[in-house]
């Protein structure tokens, strides 16, 4: 008993290990604390500054619609119109199980054209993203049917849509954007840093009820600038429904027109067949996307003699009165045969042309050094681009080598041997007409008035310019009725040419017909390419020339282009023809 109490009566022996224990885990906790403040605000103070920011900060985003497209008189050729874009929240749609609502699913699947598993399949294999494209650039009407459905976690996004109001008709030249807006082909991709605006954007702090407390930043946006072109869409459509009929209409692989004024070099109209639909490019084989007016190179056949013609012209080993033997019709240059299909027997330069005589040509190629006639062809702008800058655009084929056989130069003096695009042919038709002067084509609308008359380089003389350039109206009036436009004085040149092939030449044709109108005071030149036609016509002057009077006609009628025609023909064409032959004799000499 006394035992007991005296234990119970000894003093509390508490270990003095226990205190120090608590001690120091109070100190390290306390040591810690400190230490992650020091952390927080000396060595990484941005951390937390990140996660207000990320509650509290707010980005408006202001985007800019890609700039417009439109012709030289303000019609629109390209313009963005506004759609939507369906978007999911795979988290979203996960946490409220909403792919149980089958029937919504199925009912979103068969308006955006989907197979349902494979809709649903995208969400599930991306279960925690907050973000997944299902369809860009939908319908209004598909946008306000997928809003009805109220399916969680399927939201839409207001973008733009490029859109193509001419559809086919413009389709080469302008080109088209890709799903993000980004020019791909044509003037869409020409100018696409141009016609690609910035978006802006406001930086704003919001406080917990969501009000706007303080604008941080405001950056303005840039906006997209519009292209005017040179084009006219009038002629434009014009141009395309005609070669677009001749095409079908002569069974040819495709063709190609160009219209470019005379003294400014702008395009007035470049189209080509067949062609395509912007607007719905699926299942477009990708080689239709090609501008042929630019990429394309042929062999120009008897478009190039007035060239020739030039040529000798221009140094001068004959003037407009010389008169050249063409006796017997043929002739052999280092043992390879030269002929014209009859012997014409003596021709002046203008009937060498108007009969397209490859004899007469042939003569007035080797009156000149080889030097010379070289010089010319590249003069001409043939083997350089024609300053359009248009994507895809060759230089064509011109070989400049030091020796040429002269059955190679009889050759080249009839288009063969060299190969070029219609835009290149056109600028050098546009050279005859308008008295020596080559100029870049362009695409982009011009001041006609900010262009001093001299301006590009002078190729040819004005006087030898002319000269041709009637010549060229009697080509029309004695041979290639078919080329003819009531009212106007219309000057040109066919041109038919053998495709070339691997060793040789093949059995397909190329019909051309190059020209100028009015040749009192010439503003247009139209060339018509019909490549490959398929039926027992191919001649420029029964294929390419019909098309090219039609064109020409309604281009000249569209310009308010007055007509030049005398109302009374001066004199019989027949005796005509050999008035100007007798009355040339008397200034013959032989070549």
């Amino acid at each position: 008993m006394n035992k007991k109490t005296a234990n119970n009566n000894k003093p509390l022996n508490t270990a003095p290990w226990r205190y120090y224990l608590v001690l120091s885990v109070v100190g390290l906790i306390y040591l810690s604390l400190m230490a992650r403040t020091a952390y927080i605000q000396i060595i990484e103070p941005d951390m937390l500054k990140k996660q207000g920011d990320l509650r509290s900060l707010r980005v408006a985003a202001n985007t800019v619609q890609r700039g417009s497209i439109v012709d030289r008189n303000g019609a629109e050729l390209a313009i963005s119109v506004p759609v939507e874009t369906v978007w999911a929240d795979p988290k979203v749609i996960m946490d409220n199980n909403a792919l149980a609502m089958t029937k919504h699913w199925q009912a979103l699947a068969d308006v955006l054209n989907q197979d349902i598993h494979k809709l649903t399949a995208r969400v599930v294999r991306s279960p925690r993203k907050r973000f997944i494209y299902l369809e860009r650039k939908i319908s209004p009407a598909m946008a306000n049917y997928i809003k009805e459905l109220k399916i969680p976690g399927i939201h839409l996004r207001k973008e733009s849509k490029r859109f193509y109001p001419t559809g086919e008709i413009s389709a080469h030249l302008i080109g088209f954007t890709n799903v993000d807006d980004k020019g791909i082909e044509g003037i869409e991709r020409m100018y696409d840093d141009l016609l690609t605006g910035t978006g802006g954007a406001k930086r704003f702090r919001k406080d917990a009820k969501g009000r706007k407390i303080e604008i941080i930043s405001i950056e303005e946006a840039k906006q997209a600038k519009n292209i005017t072109l040179s084009i006219d869409q009038r002629i434009q459509a014009l141009a395309y429904k005609e070669l677009k009929g001749a095409v079908q209409a002569f069974k040819a692989t495709s063709g190609s027109i160009v219209v470019a004024n005379v003294h400014t070099g702008e395009i007035l109209a470049m189209t080509n067949s067949p062609s395509y639909n912007p607007n719905n490019r699926r299942n477009t084989a990708i080689h239709r996307f090609r501008n042929r007016a630019i990429t394309d190179v042929y062999e120009p056949g008897s478009t190039m003699k007035p060239l020739t013609a030039m040529a000798a012209l221009e140094f001068g080993s004959v003037n407009v009165n010389t008169v050249i033997n063409t006796s017997p019709g043929w002739m052999r240059l280092g043992g390879r045969r030269v002929s014209d299909p009859i012997n014409r027997g003596k021709l002046s330069i203008e009937d060498i042309l108007v009969y397209s005589s490859n004899i007469g040509t042939t003569k007035l190629a080797l009156s000149v050094p080889k030097d010379y006639l070289l010089t010319k062809f590249f003069d001409a702008g043939f083997a350089e681009d024609t300053g359009t800058n248009l994507v895809g655009e060759s230089s064509g084929m011109m070989h400049d080598r030091s020796r040429w056989s002269q059955f190679e130069l009889a050759t080249l003096s009839w288009g063969a041997g060299l190969a070029i695009t219609p835009a290149q042919l056109a600028r050098f038709y546009m050279a005859l007409a308008n008295g020596g002067i080559k100029r870049k084509l362009s695409i982009v609308k011009v001041d006609e008035n900010s262009i001093p008359p001299e301006d590009g380089e002078r190729i040819f003389s004005k006087e030898n310019s002319i000269a041709i350039t009637n010549m060229l109206e009697a080509v029309v009036d004695d041979h290639t009725p078919k080329a003819k436009v009531p009212g106007y004085r219309v000057g040109g040149k066919t041109g038919t040419s053998i495709k070339a092939v691997a060793g040789g030449y093949g059995n397909d044709y190329v019909a051309f017909f190059a020209g100028m109108a009015p040749i009192s005071n010439p503003k247009i030149v139209v060339v018509v390419v019909i490549n490959e036609p398929g039926g027992d016509l191919y001649y420029g002057g029964d294929i390419a020339a019909p098309v090219f009077s039609r064109v020409m006609k309604g281009a000249l009628q569209v310009l308010n282009i007055a007509p030049d025609a005398q109302k009374l023909q001066t004199a019989n064409k027949d005796s005509k023809y050999s008035d100007s032959e007798s009355s040339s004799i008397a200034g013959e000499h032989n070549v």
